[in-house]
């Protein structure tokens, strides 16, 4: 009676365990570097887009099998909008709010410190135009600020290699690839011009995490 007792207490502390191991939680921060999409029109050519800016996020993750595991992501950005042509540039406040799910394929952790994966999901991001319009702007014959916003959907992609400090704490360095049609609602097209289509935003980010 004592073994089948000691039995049941051993196998569900096993099993707590393998549950606590199930769940990750991180935060971390890095930088967006957006090259912007080709504008042109009889008046010339121009970048539009958004400059550099800081990213800053989190996410709650679970191992679903041994190479594959599901995360939920949210990130803020700093990402002014931008104007640029030859050696003008006109640039308006914004920010941005991403929220994605994403599938990760890593590599087996047992036996090492490091575990290599590679990611790619969906959500929708939120572009914001903060700044304050104004009746002329520098390379208006390309396009208009505007104080709105737009929500977009979005693929990501990403890459990237997890360090274990402990048992339990863990570091991990990526790039990032946010993928969304160019929001022309924050920066109008001028008459006679054209945007490119897609809007790339390379991220690389350094994240804490904790699992239990």
């Amino acid at each position: 009676m004592r073994t089948i007792q000691l039995s049941v207490l051993l196998l569900a502390a096993a099993g707590t365990t393998c549950f606590a191991q199930q769940w990750e939680f991180g935060g971390g921060a890095g930088a967006g570097f957006l090259p912007g999409v080709p504008v042109t029109g009889s008046v010339g050519t121009a970048t539009a887009g958004f400059q550099s800016g800081i990213s800053a996020g989190g996410f709650v993750g679970q191992n679903l099998y041994n190479h594959l595991s599901g995360e939920l992501h949210y990130a803020f950005q700093q990402s002014d909008l931008r104007l640029q042509s030859g050696g003008t540039e006109a640039t308006f406040s914004g920010v941005s709010h991403v929220v994605h799910y994403d599938l990760v394929y890593h590599t087996n952790r047992k036996g090492s410190r490091s575990q290599y994966f590679a990611s790619a999901g969906a959500g929708l991001k939120i572009f914001r135009g903060t700044g304050t319009e104004a009746a002329y702007q520098p390379l208006s014959q390309f396009g208009y600020f505007t104080k709105t916003q737009a929500l977009k959907p979005m693929g990501t992609v990403a890459v990237g290699v997890r360090y274990a400090l402990s048992p339990r704490v863990f570091v991990r360095t990526e790039i990032r690839d946010y993928i969304t049609m160019f929001p022309k609602e924050l920066i109008t097209p001028a008459p006679g011009t054209k945007y490119g289509t897609l809007l790339h935003d390379l991220v690389p980010m350094i994240t804490f995490s904790y699992e239990y």
